[in-house]
């Protein structure tokens, strides 16, 4: 089981996350929604496309841009379609 935890609130957790590049992606059912805020931002991947960006919201304090998913990944990462990856000081154990 990979819980992914910020300011010491657990926001993500599941036992069938999928490791892409050394970042572990989350389904998107196992995110607790109550602490993510949509971001404007988006980057584009060479390999896997054009990501959108969630911002973190723990007890009043935002960590932007902190978490990104795939909406609609190329063909070779089809695999993590609406999964979402962290960073920014999130923790992954």
């Amino acid at each position: 089981m990979k819980k992914a935890s910020w300011k010491g609130k657990v926001i993500a957790e599941s036992d069938k996350t999928v490791e892409v590049e050394g970042d572990f992606y989350f389904p998107p059912t196992s995110i607790h929604q109550e602490y993510f805020e949509k971001s404007d931002e988006t980057s584009m991947s060479p390999s896997k496309g054009k990501a959108s960006y969630y911002n973190i919201v723990v007890d009043g304090e935002k960590n932007e841009a902190a978490a990104w998913y795939y909406a609609h990944p190329k063909s070779e990462a089809k695999d993590i379609k609406n999964y979402v990856a962290f960073k920014k000081g999130v923790e992954i154990e």
